[in-house]
């Protein structure tokens, strides 16, 4: 009877625990394989531990060259859509204007239609443009599918900030330049960041809406996908392995500031 009242007390802490393990667990296992040192062309066997991959990650073809264009186009989508979506974030909530429910609706459609679709929409309009597919028909893509997702997390914070914190600064003399940059960007600060956080991991991480219009351009997800038809190289959990360890670093870090502040405060 202890064990049973223990665990009814700890249910929901242990049914939270065990869903977190089970979302993990793909992570773990290619942590696990980055360091294998497979016999043939497929890493998907544990056959012995080694380094080589650690100590070589650029050492397969190409693949550094498309990770460096997915760096470069997810942080230019995530420039682009941070701006874009926390202007447009902040006409949706502080004023008023004709249409502005049709774009609210509007801004959704592109988390909720399927990115087949889009992707298919997007090359159809870069073909009747003429426009060479490229990085650049990759950039456009990304910046337009990760506006809604930036939107959505700065609009959220916005309608959340107390409007009186602004309407004091400006009480005390503070100008509309200097009431936004000391009093509400630090307020919607959280959003922006969430958003752009989000924005990054959506576009390194695309490969649908990027094959449509990628043209000769090779990005990171592409190159994995191509490899997978004749051989995963290990290298591919390397890097893996090396962007989860940096998103954990960043998500502890964030909480590790967060504490800090909130003892400040205390």
């Amino acid at each position: 009877m202890p064990f049973v009242n223990w665990l009814k007390k700890h249910l929901v802490v242990i049914a939270g625990l065990v869903t977190l393990g089970y979302l993990l667990l793909p992570n773990v296992i290619v942590t696990v394989f980055s360091f294998n040192k497979p016999k043939g062309r497929f890493n998907y066997e544990w056959q012995q531990f080694s380094l080589d991959a650690w100590k070589q990650p650029c050492g397969v073809a190409d693949m550094c060259g498309s990770l460096s264009i997915s760096l470069r186009i997810a942080a230019l989508a995530t420039i682009g859509a941070t701006v874009l979506g926390t202007m447009i974030a902040f006409a949706l909530v502080r004023y008023r204007f004709r249409a502005r429910g049709a774009v609210n609706s509007l801004i959704f459609l592109p988390m909720a239609m399927p990115e087949v679709v889009m992707a298919a929409s997007l090359l159809t309009l870069f073909l009747n443009m003429g426009a060479q597919l490229g990085f650049y028909t990759i950039l456009i893509a990304h910046i337009m599918f990760c506006l809604s997702f930036v939107v959505t997390a700065v609009k959220a914070r916005v309608m959340s900030m107390d409007p009186r914190l602004e309407e004091a600064a400006r009480d005390l003399y503070a100008g509309p330049v200097q009431t936004f940059v000391r009093v509400t960007l630090p307020i919607a600060a959280p959003g922006i960041a969430a958003g752009a956080l989000l924005s990054f991991a959506l576009s390194f991480d695309d490969f649908i809406i990027t094959n449509f219009n990628a043209g000769s351009t090779v990005t990171f997800p592409m190159f994995v996908w191509g490899s997978a038809q004749r051989g995963t190289p290990v290298q591919i959990n390397v890097i893996g392995t090396a962007m989860f360890l940096v998103a954990v670093l960043l998500v502890l870090a964030s909480m590790l500031v967060n504490n800090r502040r909130n003892r400040q405060k205390a």
